[in-house]
């Protein structure tokens, strides 16, 4: 679609340059400003391969979609001049990369331009699974055109499109084709346009007409136009497209007029109107856009007349393009976009309206989206039938489709976490989902209402796991079927080690501990002793019953002596005590210890002779936190 996309998104009309010197590098410059992008390739390649000649001519062959082209071209441009290239090349030359489906090196670019990760392929798997619907395609019999696009529906089995199949039309400089029609036909059942027939001349001139869309009654008609004058910028001239408004009067299209809120400085385009027919939805370049094209609405006044403009925003709208809006009767917003993550090219997407605002798109998958043009979907929402068009076999195509749900969509796994003998949610637990194979699938932080839930495919066998620091993990084995269960609810109820063993207790500051007979050292020693070893054997045994449990150990002195002296001690009895445990089997990556000195005493004893030996000995201790 990139030859028409173009064409409907900024018309320029270029003068004759027959005369001119092939030689004439100016001549080349003018016809890539003036758009004429398949003259100006030709008259690059002629001429020496610097920065400026590789960068114009990579992107001539791109936006006439001549990609092999521009993919080689590109290629050449970043080995020679990589390092002083703008980011922008990257992002086109990741699009033809994917247009060609080289998907790994398009990441790489398009990684680069995003400065994340980009996955392609990971994005196709993931979206076979999310997408609401499964399609069948099927291209619509249309003899005697090279170029149709943007069918719509008038009323029954009656529909539009616009073609370039009028050969009796000017070809335009862009892709040597006519200029486009409007033309109504019939659709029977085998999928051909039959009865077609170009919409009078009130309608179709000899510029661009397309995009046809109507109101319910049939007898009033949006559809675009380019402007027949040209706004001259510096040496471009450019003619912008409006969207105009034709009345059905006595059979007849007539009162054909421009809409107010168009401009003769920027193109409004692609119209869409919302089931109430109080909105009417359009793409435009107008001035505040966020991107080269960005999908807005306007109101329709009981009065015929219309508001104000209103940019959709940032969650459907990108830095780069997105166009031809579909409102459908579920009030689902469909639209093609090159700026959200997709199979290359103009991609469908979809969009709930959810109180008043429109949700995250979701990309419509394979079939509806290809590595090249996919746009202007349009559907019946209550039939599960509709069209897209799409220019993946060369030339734009007209396509009719069936869907049915997607029943991937339908396998998950969902829950909450909680405390098993509170039943309180454990807002902070992590769930992780687990193959067969025990390789982690996806993980999540739960938040505030503990909830998670997972995606998952037929036919395989799962493990969900939570896990809650001081608490004992849970998991629990499920497995999916295409004839049975595919939506399973797990509330994962953890128990804490506090409340599961006698000698595990949460302190007043927060920290849960295991409880232990005091550990005795010689004196000015680190060296664990036999009574020390069999009071350590208790949490060799609770750390072997629990594999998940994680331990600090914290060695602590009272006041008396050097304070040096004592954290150095501490230290080493903490450490000494690891070994000891690591000897006895626990793996050392489940151990932390730490020597705290006389830093953090229990009582007010902290210097020395202010208390009795009871109450400095209270200081003097082991502890064993659990940090997971």
């Amino acid at each position: 679609m990139k030859t028409y996309i173009y064409i409907l998104a900024s018309l320029l009309f270029v003068s004759n340059f027959g005369n001119a010197q092939k030689s004439n590098l100016k001549r080349a410059n003018k016809l890539f400003e003036m758009r004429a992008y398949g003259q100006a390739a030709e008259a690059y390649e002629t001429k020496d391969r610097n920065q400026e000649v590789l960068q114009n001519l990579a992107d001539s062959y791109y936006y006439t979609t001549n990609l092999q082209k521009a993919v080689k071209t590109y290629r050449e441009l970043f080995i020679q001049y990589g390092d002083s290239i703008d980011i922008d090349y990257h992002f086109r030359y990741g699009q033809a990369l994917k247009g060609v489906k080289n998907y790994d090196e398009a990441d790489n670019q398009l990684s680069r331009y995003y400065n994340k990760r980009i996955n392609t392929k990971e994005f196709i798997n993931s979206t076979e699974k999310t997408t609401p619907h499964n399609f069948e395609l099927n291209q619509i019999v249309n003899s005697n055109s090279k170029s149709d696009f943007g069918l719509s529906f008038i009323k029954n089995n009656e529909v539009a499109f616009a073609s370039a199949r009028n050969v009796e039309s000017p070809s335009y400089s862009w892709n040597q084709l006519p200029y486009l029609d409007l033309y109504k036909a019939t659709l029977n059942t085998d999928n051909e346009l039959e009865n077609i027939n170009p919409f009078s001349n009130n309608i179709n001139t000899d510029s661009h007409e397309s995009n046809a869309v109507f109101t319910k009654d049939g007898k009033t008609m949006y559809f675009n136009r380019t402007n027949t004058t040209r706004k001259k910028t510096d040496e471009e001239r450019v003619a912008h497209i409006k969207i105009y408004k034709a009345e059905l009067v006595d059979s007849v299209w007539s009162n054909v007029t421009a809409l107010p809120f168009t401009s003769n400085a920027y193109s409004t385009e692609h119209p869409a109107l919302s089931k109430d027919e109080k909105y009417l939805y359009f793409a435009s370049d107008m001035p505040g856009s966020i991107g080269s094209f960005d999908i807005y609405k306007v109101a329709i006044n009981d009065d015929g007349t219309y508001g104000e403009p209103e940019n959709l925003g940032s969650t459907i709208n990108t830095k780069h393009r997105e166009q031809f809006p579909f409102l459908s009767d579920y009030n689902i917003l469909y639209f093609s976009s090159i700026g959200h993550e997709g199979y290359g090219g103009l991609d469908v997407f979809r969009s709930n309206m959810v109180n008043g605002n429109f949700d995250q798109p979701v990309n419509l998958g394979s079939p509806i989206n290809s590595n090249l043009d996919d746009f202007a979907y349009v559907v019946l929402e209550k039939n599960n039938k509709g069209f897209v068009s799409s220019n993946r076999s060369g030339y734009d195509r007209l396509y009719s489709f069936k869907r049915e749900e997607n029943p991937l969509t339908k396998y998950q796994v969902e829950g909450v976490v909680q405390d098993l003998n509170s039943k309180a949610l454990l807002s902070g637990a992590l769930v992780t989902l687990f193959d067969e194979s025990d390789t982690v699938i996806q993980d999540s932080i739960v938040g505030s209402d503990a909830y998670y839930i997972f995606k998952i495919e037929p036919n395989k066998k799962y493990k969900v796991r939570g896990t809650m620091k001081a608490y004992i993990p849970q998991d629990v084995e499920f497995s999916t079927d295409s004839r049975g269960k595919i939506q399973h609810n797990i509330y994962l109820s953890l128990e804490s080690f506090a409340d599961a063993e006698e000698r595990v207790a949460e302190t007043e500051k927060g920290d849960v501990q295991v409880q232990l007979d005091k550990i005795f050292f010689d004196f000015d020693e680190s060296a664990i002793r036999e009574d020390a070893a069999e009071t350590l054997n208790v949490l060799v045994d609770l750390m072997k019953k629990y594999p998940s449990m994680e331990v600090e150990i914290s060695a602590h002195t009272d006041a008396r002596g050097p304070d040096q002296y004592n954290l150095e001690l501490s230290k080493r009895r903490a450490a000494s005590t690891l070994e000891y445990l690591v000897s006895q089997g626990i793996e050392r990556s489940r151990l932390k210890s730490i020597g705290y000195g006389e830093m953090q005493p229990l009582n007010k004893c902290v210097k020395e002779g202010i208390c009795t030996d009871d109450e400095y000995d209270i200081n003097r201790r082991s502890e064993f936190k659990i940090l997971n």
